[in-house]
């Protein structure tokens, strides 16, 4: 997919659009989802974490990088889940990718308002942003359809038995 751009002599050029990868973070039956805080707009609408590729970044570089910043955690990146989701009237593609964290690592929400562990029967249960709706179908089948009961662990913040992530 590429979009057509004027030059300033007025002939149209092509432009490959704008790379955004998301993160289907999985762990223990679940995937995180991401409550925006902002723009007004799409706040508290649900989404998987992620962002821009940067020029000479690689798309798992990218999503690394973004899954420290925006969570504060350390992440394997898999294989592709879903198609490409056309955003922005063509100038950006959201390609999102399944993950799992590293060492122990447990979310924060730093840059959202809300972070929830949500398994296949819950995915519905939170208004996904149209970009990442689709995502959503392509994703329930790697979740199993009733997730392993977990425990309650107080001290660590984001994790699937964390009842404040719920």
């Amino acid at each position: 997919m590429r979009t057509e751009r004027a030059s300033e002599s007025g002939q149209g050029e092509r432009r490959d659009p704008k790379v955004i990868v998301g993160a289907a973070i999985i762990e223990g039956g679940r995937v995180l989802a991401c409550a925006r805080s902002a723009p007004p707009e799409v706040a508290g609408m649900w989404e998987f974490p992620g962002g821009k590729v940067e020029p000479g970044e690689s798309e798992t570089a990218a999503l690394a990088r973004e899954c420290a910043e925006e969570l504060g955690v350390r992440v394997a990146v898999g294989d592709r889940v879903g198609r490409n989701v056309r955003m922005a009237h063509g100038r950006s593609v959201l390609k999102v990718y399944a993950a799992r964290l590293l060492h122990g690592d447990r979310p924060q929400a730093l840059e959202h308002s809300a972070l929830r562990w949500l398994s296949a029967a819950e995915l519905d249960t939170v208004t996904w942003l149209p970009a990442d709706a689709p995502i959503v179908a392509a994703l329930r089948p790697l979740l199993p359809p009733q997730p392993p009961p977990t425990r309650a662990d107080p001290g660590v913040d984001g994790g699937p038995g964390d009842p404040d992530c719920r």
